[in-house]
């Protein structure tokens, strides 16, 4: 489980303990998280796995079933909090989410608003990001998922670097309190364009903003906002394309003369090459590589701006 200790540090070194979150890898499509349990077991197609026998190892430990099957005991890091995290809302992924802790150029001590909380896959990113002193102040219209929110916050251990609260921004802007004080915004909101005046006066001179939206009619009105205050406005679109890599058999063969004339296609492997008899076929194992089938595709456009200093 992610730790803290007294002084803030993040730590994921120490041993897994009871009433500890583990996210149970079997491959990687499919994890979820388990809270530990003295007594309790966890059954799947690789057979019962105790959890007892998984106190007092250290993450990353493989354990096995009654059956022999396997998987490996994870600690529940942002990266896999994000695929095994319920969904209350659309989620940012991996990919979204490092280009815009790069951007907001979010640094260990930085104070950063959010809007919306959402199902909270950006917030456990920013909360490592600005971590051991910087703080995430985050906030949802929606009573009860601002509450699920706290809750996960706090199974992952990472509530104390994290404030959510419940707040219409469109409607209400962010809390005065804030004002002049944030390093960096980052609104995921229908209307963007509302929040933005306020976000503005949050921010410190030559901070950043940073507004996620999936559809480029709310860019372009977000935009038009931000030249008010803003400068160097960039919108981006991340568009992540996965390999499948496993091992193949390719057939090639070798002509008279010795000399290998590579992988041949199967109709023409009886006939000659260059005038060359094939006398000889060899099989082989190598990497193959391929695009996955399932491609996620579009997920939304992240506009960045700088506030322009006073």
């Amino acid at each position: 489980m992610l730790a803290i200790d007294p002084e803030k540090k993040l730590s994921f070194t120490r041993r897994i303990s009871d009433g500890d979150l583990v996210i149970i890898y079997e491959r990687h499509d499919s994890m979820k998280a388990v809270r530990v349990c003295d007594g309790s077991v966890l059954q799947n197609r690789f057979g019962v796995f105790k959890h007892s026998d998984w106190i007092g190892k250290p993450f990353g430990t493989k354990v096995f079933s009654n059956k022999g099957g396997f998987i490996y005991l994870l600690a529940p890091t942002p990266e896999l909090w994000t695929l095994v995290l319920s969904h209350r809302t659309q989620i940012l992924y991996i990919a979204d989410i490092s280009f815009v802790i790069m951007y907001l150029e979010i640094v260990p001590g930085c104070v950063v608003l959010e809007s919306g909380t959402g199902s909270g896959s950006l917030t456990t990113s920013l909360a490592r990001a600005v971590a051991p002193k910087g703080h995430v102040y985050t906030f949802d219209f929606h009573e009860q998922r601002a509450a699920s929110a706290r809750g996960d916050l706090e199974k992952t251990g990472l509530s104390s670097l994290v404030t959510v609260g419940v707040r219409d921004i469109q409607g209400e802007g962010f809390p005065d309190e804030f004002a002049g004080m944030v390093d960096s915004v980052f609104l995921d909101l229908p209307q963007p364009w509302l929040a933005i005046p306020s976000a503005g006066k949050m921010l410190k001179d030559d901070g950043i903003l940073c507004s996620f939206s999936p559809c480029i009619e709310q860019v372009q009105r977000a935009c038009e906002t931000l030249r008010s205050n803003f400068t160097d406005i960039r919108t981006f679109e991340i568009l992540l394309r996965a390999y499948e890599v496993r091992e193949g058999t390719m057939e090639g063969c070798k002509g008279d003369d010795g000399v290998s004339i590579g992988a041949l296609p199967r109709k023409r492997r009886q006939r000659s090459s260059e005038g060359s008899n094939v006398q000889e076929f060899q099989r082989s194992s190598i990497a193959m590589a391929r695009p996955c089938a399932e491609a996620k595709g579009h997920t939304g456009y992240l506009t960045f701006a700088r506030l322009k200093c006073s």
